[in-house]
């Protein structure tokens, strides 16, 4: 039998003649013309605009009342505390906390990572739960709503359980396993943060399963902000009892104040938002915008294209080569 001798030299490496490596398979070459690319930007502009003006008529549909109390107010639904100034975007800031501690890791629990410096003792040398600089900053002003009116002052009953997503109690934030121990004595030889004034299985005295990192107030705090201004969920309006089924009535409302959050050392400032909700969310009023900017910048394109179109294009002479 002979053999067959291997390809060698500068056509070696050279593909088989074939329609697949040889790009000769067929292929759908769009020509763009005015005809079909004029209609799509007019038709973009006009779906970026109808939107944006839906979107905008859905936020505006929104009530709120903002209500700033960095210096405490005199005289006369969603419950947000807000704050102005405040970096929570900070890497330093962010970076402090320790995640691992966070979902109930028992190594972590006592043995906080380096992320937690310079908040991971305290000066007894006891381990810092939770520990990190966001924790140690949570916002602790609590606020009280009454309603008034000729028959006398009620409450505002508001839900401060329940105001956090499902995967933040399942996933992200987990007490570790107690193991027939009270949380107490799981949480047994660690610290509070330097500016908390009780542990961390103590926040809630009202509701026991509200307690250690599944409580829901630290769970809203530490989820960072993106922007120096935000605001955060602090109650829902409990709409089970008169006169409350169908919301706030219009009247006379006061608002009970524990001032203990300092703004002053970073010039911030701090807001009480009363808010409804629709599909789309709270009063944001970024979507609706962008869209409407979108399609103006479509637009003015769609119409400079025409005009040149129109003015050097439209016989179609120009095209010739």
């Amino acid at each position: 039998m002979g053999k067959v001798k291997g390809k060698s030299g500068p056509l070696a490496r050279r593909p088989d003649n074939s329609a697949f490596k040889q790009q000769r398979l067929p292929a759908w070459s769009p020509m763009l013309t005015a005809n079909t690319v004029l209609p799509f930007f007019y038709f973009m502009a006009s779906i970026c605009m109808l939107l944006g003006v839906w979107l905008l008529l859905t936020v505006q549909s929104t009530q709120e009342i903002k209500l700033d109390y960095t210096l405490l107010f005199q005289g006369d639904v969603f419950f947000y505390y807000g704050l102005k100034n405040f970096h929570q975007n900070l890497r330093r800031y962010m970076d402090s906390r320790d995640d691992g501690q966070m979902v109930g890791r028992k190594r972590n629990l006592k043995n906080p990572s380096s992320y937690c410096s310079p908040f991971t003792k305290d000066q007894n040398g006891l381990p810092i739960a939770p520990c990190g600089a966001v924790a140690n900053s949570i916002f602790n002003d609590s606020f009280s709503l009454t309603y008034h009116d000729s028959r006398g002052s009620v409450k505002v009953p508001l839900l401060r359980g329940g105001i956090t997503w499902y995967t933040d109690k399942n996933v992200k934030f987990r007490n570790p396993k107690t193991d027939n121990l009270t949380l107490a004595q799981v949480f047994e030889g660690t610290a509070r943060p330097l500016y908390w004034h009780k542990p961390v299985y103590e926040l809630d005295p009202l509701d026991p399963t509200n307690n250690g990192f599944i409580n829901d107030d630290l769970i809203v705090w530490m989820r960072e902000a993106a922007f120096p201004n935000f605001k955060k969920l602090y109650g829902v309006l409990y709409r089970a009892d008169e006169p409350f089924t169908k919301g706030l009535p219009a009247g006379n409302y006061s608002i009970g104040i524990s001032y203990n959050f300092p703004v002053q050392y970073f010039r911030g400032r701090k807001e009480v938002v009363l808010t409804t909700l629709t599909w789309f969310g709270g009063q944001n009023h970024f979507l609706p915008i962008a869209y409407l900017v979108t399609s103006s910048l479509i637009l003015l394109i769609a119409v400079i294209l025409t005009v040149f179109w129109w003015k050097f294009g439209k016989n179609g002479k120009n095209m010739e080569q």
